[in-house]
Parts: structure tokens; sequence; C-alpha cells
């Protein structure tokens, strides 16, 4: 019996044109429920970094969060689209280990940088919303990050069952603070959420996918990839801690740059929050959830380093990206945002 999607339009993401001939297949298997059809040596040829084979990553993990409006549910599974999806996992897998050959394998050299606000904050994206971003481009920062804030630690909560011990209690106790700790107006997507709708941004899930470019698919396929595949559970945990560490001083930046801007008391409180909750979190997270994975599993230090080296490799990629586009007066999406995006 085939098993139709359940989700509406309004909480899982709609299908968006392909940008090249992976993505391209990947859509039209979805619309049709056939097999992807593209060369043998598609994913092989394709660049691990351009749209084509981000946004074909991109589509095919997110059948296994909420999925597509009219896709059916058991396409999450399809034994066809899944060997697609490795090919391309193998390729943007490979050219993150090229690109980070060089990159620490201990992880308190890998963490060290991350504990100490540098002294020259010039190249940094945050840094420089806070003291000279204008309104337009708050918008645009946040119409960007929703493909990840709306699904806030959900690529993290995968690891959890693989874990054990000390691990698990204090992934589990940050996990339970991200998802509002038992409060549903409390998690932390729904005040993402809340941000967007002060910005005059459409806070659907996945509304903005059709103006992402490849620079922020890949630092939310990233996840995606570390999460769904047990083998690499070492680095969705240096992922996840690259991310708790470098969030509270980055918050409060940007909550910064929201008062200066005045873009709203729910704008402001979304990064408020986080400054004051992932200072705690950053203590769980090296000490408990890190400490405890390699007291358990020692020979995945090298994972743990690789994981977040990949974090900073992608959020600097994509720093430069913005600011690159920003210098020069145009939008860092693939379309620029209507002034209010129609909403008022």
């Amino acid at each position: 019996m085939t098993v139709r999607a359940t989700f509406t339009s309004d909480t899982c993401a709609t299908l968006v044109e392909g940008r090249g001939p992976l993505s391209t297949a990947v859509v039209t298997s979805l619309l049709t429920g056939d097999p992807p059809v593209c060369a043998d040596d598609a994913a092989e040829g394709a660049d691990p970094w351009g749209e084509d084979l981000q946004l074909a990553l991109y589509l095919l993990y997110e059948l296994h969060y909420r999925g597509f409006d009219s896709v059916d549910d058991e396409r999450e599974w399809d034994p066809d689209l899944l060997r697609l999806r490795r090919q391309m996992e193998d390729r943007f897998l490979r050219a993150l280990r090229a690109d980070l050959s060089d990159a620490p394998t201990r992880v308190e050299e890998a963490f060290a940088p991350l504990l100490v606000e540098p002294v020259d904050l010039g190249d940094s994206l945050s840094h420089q919303l806070e003291k000279s971003g204008e309104l337009w481009q708050l918008r645009e920062y946040a119409a960007l990050r929703s493909l990840y804030h709306l699904k806030e630690a959900d690529p993290h909560a995968w690891v959890i069952p693989r874990l054990t011990g000390r691990s698990k209690a204090a992934m589990v106790a940050i996990e339970y603070d991200e998802f509002g700790a038992g409060r549903a107006d409390r998690i932390h997507a729904r005040l993402f959420a809340d941000l967007m709708q002060d910005l005059g941004l459409d806070s659907r899930y996945g509304h903005y996918l059709h103006q992402a470019p490849a620079p922020l698919l890949a630092t939310v396929n990233v996840m995606s990839l570390f999460g769904l595949h047990r083998a690499l559970r070492g680095a969705l945990v240096g992922h996840f801690a690259c991310v708790e560490v470098t969030s509270s001083p980055g918050s409060r930046r940007l909550a910064n740059a929201m008062r200066r801007c005045e873009a709203g008391k729910a704008a402001v409180h979304f990064y408020a929050e986080h400054v004051e909750a992932d200072a705690v979190h950053e203590q769980l997270v090296r000490h408990d959830v890190i400490g405890g994975l390699l007291t358990d599993e020692p020979g995945l230090e090298a994972d743990i380093a690789f994981g977040c080296a990949a974090t900073v490799l992608l959020e600097d990629r994509l720093g430069a990206f913005i600011k690159a586009k920003w210098k020069e007066q145009q939008s860092a999406l693939r379309t620029p945002l209507p002034p209010r995006d129609g909403l008022g």
C-alpha cells in the first residue's frame, strides 16, 4: 500500500526547481515516483561545492526530516535515491577531507582557537552586522539561516542513540534546552520563527530554499551528512561542540545588531537567549559530551576534531560569500527579498 505524505505545505518544504542535472533528476524523481535519471558519473563529475550537488543533497536529506508536500513518505528509503545520495555524499566528504588535510586531529588543538575571542574581529560577519549592518542585511541573514534554525537541534538529535553514559546524559540535557525545556513556545525553532516575523519574513518551514545559495546549503548539509551516518558520530559531536562553543559571542553581537536596527523584541530575544544558554552549553559539551565520548571511544578523537574543522571551514566560506555580495551591494540570496516579503 502506498503511503502518502501526511504533512501540509505549512509544516514541510515545497519542492524547488533543479539547478543542474543532479538536482533536476532528484526533483523529477520526487514528483513522478520514478528512479532518478542522470549520467552514471554525474555525482563524481559534479562540483562538490556547487549549486547542483548541494541542492540535490539538501532535497534528499529533507526526506529524513519533514519531507515535501505531495511526495510519498516512503521515498525516504527509496534505494535508487539512496544510491545517488551516497555517491554525492562521497564526493562531498572527499572534498571536505581534502580541504582539511592539514587540520588538527587532536580535540584540544582543534578547539583551542575557538575558546579565545580574536582581538581583531574585522573578518567576522557578526561583527560587521553589529557595527554597521543594515536592516536589509539582517533580513537576508535571517532568511538564509532559516534553513537551519527552523530545524535547530534536529540534526544533532540523531547522535543521541549512538552515545552512552555521561556523553548521552549531557547531550540530552543540552537538547532539552534547545527544544524549549518542555515548553512549545520556547523551542528555539519557534523563537527563530518569531524573529522572522519581526523582520517581515515568511516563517514557514523551508520557505527560502529556492533562494539559498550553495555555501549556505553546505552548512546545513554537513549536519545531515554527519547525523545520518553512525560512522560519523564523532564528527557530528565535533560539529555540535563547535556550534555551542562559538555561539555565545556571535549571538551577543547579533542581538546588538538587532537592537541597533530596531528589528523588534522577538528578533533581539532569539539571540539574547543564546548568549546565556550557549555559554552554559559550552561547558557541558566540552567536558561531558566530548569528554564522555573520548572516555568511551578514544579512537574517535580525530573524527571529533574533523567535525569541528569542517564546521569552521564551511562557516568561514559562507561568511566570505555573504560579505563579498554585500560589499558590491548585491543580495546574498539567489533573488533579493521584497521590501517586506509581502507581509505588510
